[in-house]
């Protein structure tokens, strides 16, 4: 059941109609998980300025930024029916809606930021934005989340070898699940909400995820360890569900995915100076990073690619065809 404040969404949906009735302006509702120091928030600041300034004023975006219209999970199935216009999810989330974003979180699927862009931003990457269509939920672009690694509390990780005994939290998602168990740890999903106090009191010994957000969730007071195997690039997505899309005249839709692209390229740039940022942060607080040889975990993660190619024989072509890129 999606716990949400339901008179904020009845004003939501109230105030988009009454935009459209009134005045022929169309307002979309923008609901992201992120802070607003973020810089996936900093990117559709971009997305709202640039629609305003494309549409002159006709496209308009209200953004609620920090879950205050639900997780990511619950505002995919807003946007299913049609309550929020916009979202942006993990791609690791939307795989529970779209199978084929699964592909994304295969452990070391890219060679570098180079070749995951070149995949993202190219014909294979749009193929898969287009592939939510069918489940009301439609991409538009994607955001950078950079790469995921360890942190600990009280184990440095060095080698697959040290995960050997360790609870590592990480998102409930079956790839991500996979990976850590793979590497020799003991995969734990839990809400992201928790695991400050989870981590503190040791019911987890560590998790995994990028710089920005292993500094902003304030998760590097209580680990010790940062260890950079970057083991997965999973990326964010911008949504828009298709209820709204499919209204929207051929002009209208051609405002929205440019002004889409146009933050995609702005929060690049937003996400690296948050990397350098935060990375700059956690050694300051005492913080060990590790560089680590990733060799050894992408041979130790093979396995996880192996399986999902025998679960899913119908993906195993998208993966080669990334791979080949």
């Amino acid at each position: 059941m999606i716990k949400i404040n339901f008179l904020v969404l009845v004003f939501s949906i109230l105030g988009f109609m009454s935009c459209q009735k009134d005045s022929k302006v169309k307002v979309f509702y923008l609901a992201h998980n992120s802070s607003q120091t973020h810089p996936v928030h900093k990117g559709v600041l971009v997305f709202q300025d640039a629609l305003k300034k494309k549409s002159k004023g006709k496209l308009l975006i209200k953004i609620f930024p920090d879950s205050q219209l639900g997780s990511e999970r619950e505002v995919l199935e807003l946007l299913q029916i049609g309550s929020v216009a916009i979202t942006k999810v993990s791609a690791a989330t939307l795989s529970n809606f779209v199978p084929e974003y699964s592909v994304l979180g295969i452990p070391y699927l890219f060679r570098d930021d180079n070749h995951k862009f070149r995949v993202l931003e190219g014909e294979t990457g749009k193929s898969i934005l287009e592939k939510g269509s069918k489940f009301w939920l439609r991409g538009l672009c994607y955001y950078d989340a950079g790469n995921r690694s360890f942190y600990t509390k009280t184990k440095p990780i060095r080698t697959p070898e040290d995960l050997k005994g360790l609870k590592i939290r990480v998102m409930n998602n079956q790839m991500a699940i996979n990976m850590v168990n793979a590497l020799g740890g003991s995969a734990t999903p839990m809400a992201y909400g928790e695991l400050y106090t989870a981590i503190q009191q040791g019911v987890v010994d560590g998790a995994e995820n990028n710089a920005p957000s292993f500094v902003s969730s304030n998760h590097y007071e209580v680990t010790k360890y940062y260890t950079l195997d970057q083991h997965s690039a999973v990326p964010d997505v911008i949504l828009i569900s298709t209820k709204y899309w499919e209204k929207l005249s051929d002009l209208e839709k051609q405002w929205v995915q440019e002004a889409a692209n146009e933050s995609a390229q702005a929060q690049k740039k937003y996400w690296q100076e948050s990397v350098t940022a935060s990375m700059k942060v956690a050694k300051e607080s005492g913080v060990e990073v590790i560089l680590p040889e990733k060799s050894l975990f992408a041979d130790q993660s093979k396995s996880v690619l192996e399986t999902f190619e025998k679960e899913y024989p119908k993906m195993a072509t998208l993966v080669h065809k990334i791979k080949a890129e």
